[in-house]
């Protein structure tokens, strides 16, 4: 079953008591906000689609000190629909991982009809909803309580860029953009095995590992398994890449890059990736990769052939590359500074 990783909620008479455009004290309900803590607690997002007042609306949530818990707020009139479709467009998650809660039956109709994908909750189950299967993330990592926080700090970018009056390219080198790269370790491989199980389009194999797969390429004196994390003058973004690379005689085959799709517009696959080109040639390795298509990633095929591979083997879709011998490799991305585990890289 796909996991939940957003709740959208309606404020009146779901999250609180009343109508607070009515005047209503619109006290919130104990189990609404224990069950918004817990889930937050658990890495599961929180975005608000309601009607009313957006400024008063806002107002009563920071009075309750609720404010702090939703990465996405739409209030206003329009079709609950169009604001659940504006939610996931904006925190760049797909609708099937989307859940929405209401007191009114006509409102989640509205928003099943337009959205089947979208799971819909009678808000007298509130108190529920932690215990169900698809609020119970299969791992909870040390980064899943800093979820929200993330998340928040991406709108904060978002913000920053359209008040920008410079090209996207000079966006992001205003960002002050670090990736710090690093020999996974075990501290490291929760949020490993979580992000090749939740990423999907860029991951060049669809390839998953459990903790115990991990552990054991770790401890492997025959791969490398790097992890990347990435940061900026906004904050940190957390752990965010993994790099999972074969060492067989000359070769250095890379069996899986994947990159959380929240860094999908930093660039950051290309950076990780010529970090592991470069380590291969400067051990007189040649650069393989393997891709296979899962009907969601082509855009790490991309990545593939415009950091210089070419593919010398197709076997029904699934790709063998090289990078050509001989050839030079080309300068990483200028927009990232590299710092390795032992210093900085470029």
């Amino acid at each position: 079953m796909q996991k939940v990783k957003c709740v959208i909620w309606d404020l009146d008479d779901t999250v609180w008591n009343g109508v607070v455009i009515e005047g209503d004290p619109a006290t919130p309900l104990p189990f609404a906000v224990e069950t918004i803590r817990t889930l937050d607690q658990r890495g599961i997002l929180h975005a608000v689609a309601s009607r009313g007042d957006r400024d008063l609306s806002h107002a009563h949530l920071t009075t309750h000190g609720l404010a702090e818990y939703f990465c996405a707020v739409e209030i206003g009139w329009g079709a609950k629909s169009e604001a659940v479709g504006r939610i996931a467009e904006r925190l760049n998650i797909g609708l099937d991982t989307m859940a929405f809660v209401d007191n009114d039956d006509v409102e989640l109709a509205e928003v099943a009809a337009a959205h089947p994908e979208v799971r819909c909750y009678r808000s007298t189950g509130i108190a529920e909803l932690p215990d169900l299967p698809e609020f119970r993330p299969a791992f909870i990592t040390d980064e899943s309580a800093a979820r929200r926080q993330m998340y928040q700090a991406d709108g904060a970018r978002a913000a920053a860029q359209e008040r920008f009056a410079g090209t996207s390219a000079e966006f992001l080198a205003s960002l002050d953009l670090v990736m710090t790269i690093g020999h996974a370790t075990d501290d490291d491989l929760a949020r490993a095995h979580e992000l090749t199980v939740r990423t999907h389009q860029l991951n060049t194999t669809g390839v998953t590992f459990d903790e115990h797969e991990l552990r054991a390429l770790v401890d492997s004196p025959e791969y490398e398994v790097l992890v990347a994390r990435l940061r900026d003058r906004f904050g940190d973004y957390g752990t965010i890449g993994l790099s999972v690379t074969h060492l067989s005689g000359a070769d250095a085959v890379l069996h899986l890059l994947l990159m959380s799709c929240r860094v999908m517009s930093r660039g950051a696959g290309a950076v990780l990736l010529h970090h592991v080109m470069r380590s291969a040639v400067d051990r007189g390795l040649r650069p393989l990769a393997r891709f296979v298509a899962t009907g969601k990633n082509r855009v790490m095929l991309v990545t593939l052939r415009f950091a210089g591979f070419e593919p010398i083997e197709d076997d029904s879709g699934r790709l063998l590359l090289a990078y050509p011998p001989g050839r030079c490799l080309p300068p990483p991305p200028a927009h990232v500074r590299v710092v390795t585990s032992t210093g900085p890289a470029s």
